[in-house]
């Protein structure tokens, strides 16, 4: 049993202003497994008073003091890995596998490549008579999902502590543990009192007051659509910077060649990772109406290797976070069928032997048309959609026909053909047959944010530039 009530504020760990402890859950066993205290606005007070003054002398250290800082937490990261990796399989169900894997090896990542750009990163440019100066936006508030925990933490911390900000972190009240492990982490690398804050609390509670706070400079949120348009309109009235990673329904073009049953099996099985819980997983596959009978057989095979069940064991996904979770995915399987798609494989209800925990069979319908509800809306569960099109330009248009655009995927043996296409999606991001770098832009286009994140792109969004004329 965890027990996590207090915040961390100002370089120690302390209670909250008032008591409310709320339970956390294993999604896969439905057992409380831990406590944290809810917050308010006046445990945001205290953090932001306290980051604020960190500020004035943080955003003044050098390049190799804050270095020195990020190899210490890169140390403490390795450290600590086993840990995390549990805490991150407990709260949200991750199998082991994935959780010792991306879950903990993204911020590992993000951490060491903040280090590389950092050392090669320049704060000046002189442009003739003009110095360009590129200076920390200021104190940061930080809102952070449940589905990638650590990943969303660290691509925000990083190169915000990187630029030289200070920060107040809000980590879903859903995961919590994996980040006071991580604010453990960053106690113990030396990081200066003030500069890294943590609370726990819901949005009503912790969130609003971030967001609308008027010492906060900057916010970064990682969550829903809906959660996001709320955060810029909070956030509106003291004119702060806000950078929004949210929802996506992204396509995945399979192209028509001989590798076309592989692509399909391979495009499901990416759909299944991580419980379909994955802002930018392939949710709609696109292939030639000639081709949908072969996409089925091949996608149900796919689907049925998918075996979900116990996080502690060799399960290939667990369940979904929660229990609201399961009902929203399970009234979207339902509507897929009230539709009229066909359902191929998986279906409402828990798999066979799984009746405790949240756990969703993976799915798959095909024959869906895009004006279908689960083609227009984010399921975050494991469930594929499998639309058809004319030719490559009906491709396009009905990858484009979505309010968001935050992923997209081509997936086929011509590259020459795929880099034609990509270059007509409308998204922040295409893979080309499961491209992947983690220096690469991360960020939507449309009702799936702004900003980027990730690489030397998430130091830009943390930083102001000021022009000093007559400085040459």
């Amino acid at each position: 049993m965890r027990e996590c009530t207090q915040f961390y504020i100002d370089g120690q760990w302390g209670e909250p202003v008032t008591e409310n402890t709320v339970a956390v859950e294993n999604p896969a066993t439905e057992e409380t497994i831990g406590h944290i205290s809810f917050g308010t606005a006046a445990d945001v007070d205290k953090a932001v008073a306290a980051a604020r003054r960190a500020f004035e002398s943080f955003s003044q250290t050098s390049k190799e003091e804050r270095l020195t800082l990020l190899r210490a937490i890169q140390a403490e990261i390795e450290n600590r890995k086993e840990e995390l990796a549990t805490a991150v399989s407990d709260e949200m169900g991750a199998p082991l596998s994935l959780a010792n894997g991306p879950h903990v090896g993204l911020p590992a990542g993000h951490c060491q490549k903040a280090i590389e750009i950092l050392e090669g990163f320049a704060f000046e440019r002189q442009d003739g008579p003009t110095l360009h100066v590129w200076e920390p936006v200021g104190v940061v508030g930080m809102i952070t999902p449940w589905n990638w925990p650590l990943n969303q933490i660290a691509c925000k911390v990083f190169p915000a502590l990187a630029t030289g900000n200070t920060m107040v972190l809000k980590p879903s009240e859903i995961a919590p543990f994996n980040a006071y492990i991580f604010a453990e982490i960053m106690h113990a690398a030396g990081v200066p009192a003030g500069v890294f804050n943590l609370i726990n609390g819901d949005g009503p509670g912790v969130g609003e007051a971030i967001s609308g706070h008027p010492d906060i400079d900057m916010v970064s949120f990682t969550g829903s659509t809906r959660a996001g348009i709320a955060i810029a309109k909070n956030a509106a009235d003291t004119v702060k910077r806000v950078a929004q990673e949210l929802g996506g329904k992204s396509p995945n073009i399979v192209l028509d060649d001989s590798a076309f049953t592989k692509s399909v099996a391979k495009g499901t099985v990416a759909m299944m990772g991580n419980s379909g819980q994955t802002c930018t997983a392939p949710s709609r596959m696109l292939v030639p109406h000639a081709r949908m009978e072969e996409a089925k057989a091949a996608a149900k095979e796919a689907a049925e290797g998918v075996i979900p069940g116990d996080p502690k064991g060799n399960a290939a996904i667990g369940p979904v976070v929660s229990r609201a979770q399961w009902d929203k995915i399970q009234g979207l399987i339902e509507k897929g069928v009230a539709e009229g798609a066909t359902l191929v494989a998986g279906g409402p209800g828990k798999p066979e032997g799984l009746e405790t925990g949240h756990y969703v069979k993976p799915t798959v319908f095909a024959d869906v048309t895009n004006d279908m509800t689960i083609a227009r809306e984010e399921i975050f569960g494991p469930v594929l959609c499998i639309l058809g099109y004319e030719d490559y330009d009906d491709a396009i248009r009905i990858a484009n026909d979505t309010e968001y655009g935050l992923a997209s995927a081509i997936t086929g043996e011509d590259i020459e053909l795929a880099r034609s296409l990509a270059k007509r999606i409308r998204a922040g991001r295409v893979a080309i047959n499961g491209g992947y770098d983690l220096n690469a832009a991360f960020g939507g286009y449309k009702k799936s944010g702004n900003g980027r994140e990730w690489g030397e792109w998430g130091f830009h969004d943390f930083l102001e530039v000021k022009a000093v004329m007559g400085h040459g």
